[in-house]
């Protein structure tokens, strides 16, 4: 038996106030004024006063609106016709396609036992070698990657999903412009890839608040994909943006602000959205990479400074490169011991090669007089920003490892390296 209520005590920006009895936090509620009907979701309850937000906006909403509760959570439908589309955060087609209704599963349930994880052991391969070579993505595993405004974020995000040796990709956008939206859109369409992906978008023209149920959606939906043995990699763009629909939700209600405005809470909210990627003992997986953009280039900023207590590493998108130092993936270690015996070998030189160049540079700009040493560095330096370090640079792993090599070979001799011998008698590329 759905409740009903006919009066709205309060309105405050896109939530509003009802008194009302026998309500779960979190449940469902159907809004009913002169402009049509929205969905709004349980945020609050205090005493028998309920607080609910309404996902397109309380605009045209009046106190005699009816509310009518549905006893249930937000639900997502599921099944394999999902692939290919473009759905708004609340399951709703944006492609104009038909709409899906079967199998509907709640979203923003809890995250997977820790004790039932798998130790992630597998590589994700995605055709760029500063992820493959340098900082390995591994299955499972939860990383942002940090960016500011301006920088090709969604253009890296857009290269993974069509490279990633993945079966399903769910991407999920909040606050998207909207030529960003058909950008991505677009390029995994004309390449193949939006077959076996799903995309979950807000742009910066919808209501704010819809932006919240982007990442719950999602990864309602990989988790879906996969218990049926799917691996599945969530791509959400942009966190920020998602952490600001918070923060205006939380200023609208006016709970007690906390470092900049930020609701108190914005730690465990970030980590039961970053903590659902798992590896499933004899089924699928949820790896989760997910930008995170720095207003004014300031890590403390506290969504990217939460970020990094929570998730495991963090790309640095730079200039429009994935930046070597900064960058850091911690389970890198579970596999890129297996993949090549000289794969770590290759990643710690060319990685101390390249901060003896960068030293050389500050050299070279206070007016040094550059050694035959220095000389060495600065075409190392040169070839490795423009044959690993470019966004654009596609290449499988081995044989970015034996671009590596060939790189080393051209600009120095072996002794100069300082690697092994026995590395060296295997890998070092002969002449002639």
């Amino acid at each position: 038996m759905y409740k009903v209520y006919h009066r709205i005590e309060r309105i405050a920006g896109s939530v509003i106030t009802v008194k009302a009895d026998g309500v779960a936090n979190q449940e469902l509620a159907q809004v009913t004024s002169a402009q049509g009907t929205s969905l709004a979701r349980v945020i609050r309850i205090d005493g028998d006063m309920v607080d609910l937000q309404v996902f397109a906006g309380a605009r045209g909403i009046a106190t005699d609106s009816q509310v009518r509760f549905l006893g249930k959570p937000m639900e997502i439908p599921f099944s394999d016709a999902l692939l290919g589309r473009v759905f708004t955060g609340a399951g709703v087609p944006r492609d104009n396609g038909p709409a899906i209704e079967e199998n509907p599963v709640a979203i923003g349930g809890p995250s997977v036992n820790p004790a039932k994880r798998i130790i992630p052991k597998t590589m994700v391969r995605t055709g760029i070698p500063m992820i493959d070579v340098f900082n390995t993505l591994v299955v499972s595993q939860k990383l942002p990657i940090f960016s500011v405004a301006g920088e090709p974020y969604n253009q890296l995000l857009a290269r993974i999903a069509l490279q990633a040796e993945v079966d399903v990709i769910v991407l999920g956008g909040m606050g998207l412009k909207h030529d960003d939206y058909l950008y991505l859109k677009d390029y995994l369409d004309q390449n193949g890839a939006l077959s076996r992906t799903v995309m979950f978008v807000h742009t910066a023209s919808d209501p704010i608040v819809e932006s919240l149920l982007v990442p719950d959606a999602s990864l309602a939906v990989a988790e879906q994909f996969a218990t049926r043995g799917k691996n599945v990699l969530v791509l959400l763009t942009d966190m920020t943006n998602f952490a600001d629909a918070m923060k205006e939700i939380s200023i609208t209600m006016e709970q007690i602000p906390s470092n900049r405005g930020y609701p108190g809470d914005l730690y465990s909210q970030l980590a039961s959205r970053y903590e659902k990627a798992v590896d499933f003992e004899g089924s699928g997986s949820i790896t989760i990479l997910a930008v995170t953009t720095m207003p004014g280039d300031d890590v403390t900023h506290p969504v990217p400074d939460n970020t990094g207590y929570i998730t495991e590493g963090q790309f640095y998108l730079k200039h429009g490169r994935i930046e070597p130092f900064g960058s850091l993936s911690r389970l890198k270690q579970q596999v890129n011991g297996k993949t090549r015996s000289d794969h770590r070998t290759i990643m710690n030189t060319m990685i101390q090669l390249y901060a003896s160049y960068k030293e050389t540079l500050e050299k070279q700009s206070m007016g040094f007089r550059m050694s035959n040493w220095d000389n060495k560095l600065l075409k190392y330096g040169e070839r490795f920003e423009k044959e690993m370090m470019d966004l654009s640079v596609n290449i499988p792993l081995e044989k970015a490892l034996d671009l590596g090599w060939e790189i080393l070979a051209d600009c120095f001799t072996p002794e100069e390296t300082g690697i092994p011998s026995k590395m060296i008698n295997q890998y070092w590329p002969k002449k002639g």
